[in-house]
């Protein structure tokens, strides 16, 4: 991921405006800020988001349900609706062996 961005110069300004006038510590700590703003009032972003990350391989389903707000059975359907394929991820032999042996016990 780029730990730099390009942002128009009056945005660069009002940033280091606000870090000076002490509401923030840092301009890093003002672009989380909005960055957390923007996916807490815009919904359909923090589930697009959390759909292509889940499509990428970069978070489980369960997780990727967390990171849109829904529960986990929502999440499969909105996949479901979109066409998504739901991915199963099993574990190897040895483990699923293990784990038959100890429900046999």
């Amino acid at each position: 991921m780029p730990t730099s961005y390009s942002i128009p110069k009056v945005y660069e300004d009002e940033i280091e405006a606000v870090v000076k006038a002490g509401y923030y510590s840092s301009k890093s700590d003002v672009v989380r800020d909005a960055i957390r703003l923007l996916f807490e009032t815009k919904s359909n972003l923090k589930l697009s988001a959390a759909i292509e990350m889940y499509k990428d391989g970069k978070v489980t389903l369960s997780k990727a349900a967390e990171l849109s707000g829904v529960d986990t059975i929502s999440f499969k359907e909105i996949l479901k609706d979109r066409g998504i394929k739901i991915e199963v991820q099993v574990e190897n032999k040895e483990k699923l062996e293990e784990r038959a042996k100890l429900l046999d016990e």
